[in-house]
């Protein structure tokens, strides 16, 4: 098998260059996919690390530098705010040149702000860090990004279980990352840096590691090989429609775009938004997955971030505290690979469904627990649980419904639609605990459930009309033939 990325950054242009590549058959295929999945999971693990690594003490290291407690939420939202926004560009850059290159500049970008982080704290420039903050929250566009890369080249029916061990990997560092934070610290003070920036300065060594290995191990790119192998599918049917062998599809076509038509999808770089805006426009499936990810997403961290102060105004203490979070990260990673068997197994759509009665009983339980302390553990597990569920369900299902070409992109936005929101309803969070109280807290986050239940009933009552087969399921038979 040549690899098809390390002469070029497109298969289009090594074609131009030396004839059209040579794919993987079906056996070389099976041992990419195995790669690549094993590249992707100990890339996540050692990228998961850098973050929990150092997230675990950034408003610590905040509140010591600005001086003030109320200051010290910033840190973190200075980094959802920069995952945000790096979103849509490494998605461009991903959609353009593949995944290794968007991957690879994530974390060198996350290293970079790690670096400056940690000027600012030996500087005592609280605006510097903050600036550090936005960058460092690159290296969680990385992490992100990377459940994707695991669907690249996953079969159709397998694409959930690829995304859901990839989820699972991060385990490991958000496990281990907050039990070597104080290591970090004791290695950095000789050199006249604070304690509590060391975890920025392994952190930053992490990602560096982290993008070389992807450099020099994740080839040949799995998006783009995706790419090729769906061109060179749709060629040959495409052929054979020419030829009379191939059914007439709808309006007297085939339903495959010639390889003109198909090359002008890709968006580039310039047009990543409004090829993805286009492509979910396109889809129903593509706007309830965008909604699933990012309601889910922004219910857990809502409930999430306010829990800690909650436990502690009924008597919680630290460590009580942390069990009560190591529960609820158990929640959120341990149990994936289960949710990417269920959706692949029985459907995206009935996932998701479970993804928000989890949400809505962790919500409810949460929210009433009054200073019990052992219903709060239970209500924060299972809201771990939904968000997994409703995650590896909501991306398989946005990676079966938007054309090949367009994923990239697709993927960007809803990494950007999903941080954006979480970031606002973190931010919120304090403002309602305040004002009206934990409960209500969790009343709200499960009422922004109300709209994904609905769209996720219409979307089976599609399934009925079409004779019992999964709309899902539908666009995963197709897809290589339409893109």
């Amino acid at each position: 098998m040549t690899d098809i990325n390390d002469t070029a950054d497109t298969p289009d242009s090594s074609a131009a260059r030396a004839g059209t590549p040579q794919l993987p058959d079906g056996a070389q295929l099976a041992r990419l996919r195995r790669r690549t999945a094993a590249v992707l999971v100990v890339s996540q693990m050692l990228g998961g690390l850098g973050v929990a690594t150092a997230v675990t003490l950034a408003a610590v290291l905040a509140k010591e530098i600005s001086g003030s407690e109320a200051l010290s939420g910033l840190a973190s939202t200075s980094a959802v705010i920069g995952t945000a926004l790096l979103s849509l560009p490494l998605a461009s850059l991903m959609a353009a040149r593949g995944r290794r290159a968007g991957l690879c500049l994530a974390y060198l970008i996350g290293a970079a702000g790690g670096a400056v982080v940690v000027t600012g704290a030996v500087l005592g420039n609280f605006p510097l860090l903050l600036l550090g903050m936005t960058a460092f929250g690159a290296s969680s566009c990385a992490n992100l990004q990377a459940r994707y890369a695991a669907a690249d080249l996953a079969a159709p029916d397998q694409r959930a279980r690829a995304i859901s061990f990839v989820v699972w990997a991060t385990t490991v560092g958000a496990v281990l990352g907050p039990n070597i934070a104080g290591p970090a610290g004791d290695s950095v003070t000789g050199a006249g840096i604070p304690a509590t920036a060391g975890a920025f300065v392994w952190g930053s060594a992490v990602f560096l590691v982290t993008a070389v290995l992807i450099h020099l191990l994740l080839r040949p790119d799995p998006l783009l090989t995706a790419r090729a192998l769906a061109d060179a599918e749709a060629d040959a049917a495409s052929r054979d429609a020419s030829s009379g062998e191939a059914a007439t599809g709808p309006e007297g076509g085939t339903g495959v775009h010639p390889p003109a038509a198909r090359r002008g999808t890709a968006g580039g770089g310039r047009r990543s938004l409004r090829a993805a805006l286009a492509a979910v426009a396109g889809s129903a499936n593509a706007k309830l997955a965008l909604v699933t990810i990012a309601a889910a997403h922004t219910a857990m961290v809502s409930i999430m971030v306010m829990t800690p102060v909650d436990l502690g105004r009924h008597g919680a203490d630290v460590e009580l505290i942390g069990l009560v979070i190591s529960a609820h990260i158990v929640g959120m990673y341990a149990f994936s690979p289960l949710m990417g068997w269920l959706a692949d197994r029985f459907g995206r759509l009935p996932v998701i469904v479970l993804s928000v009665a989890l949400l809505t009983c962790a919500a409810s339980l949460a929210g009433t627990a009054d200073g019990h302390h052992t219903q709060s553990g239970l209500g924060l597990f299972l809201l771990g649980l939904g968000w997994s569920a409703g995650l590896v369900s909501g991306s398989a299902l946005l990676t079966d419904s938007v054309p090949q070409r367009a994923r990239a992109a697709v993927q960007g936005l809803s990494d950007l639609i999903m941080n954006a929101a979480a970031g606002a309803g973190g931010a919120l969070a304090g403002l309602v605990v305040s004002t009206a109280g934990y409960g209500w807290l969790n009343t709200f986050a499960a009422v922004l459930l109300v709209p994904v239940l609905f769209m996720t009933l219409a979307g089976l009552a599609r399934r009925e009309t079409t004779g019992g087969r999964a709309p899902d399921a539908a666009d995963v038979s197709a897809d290589t033939a339409r893109k």
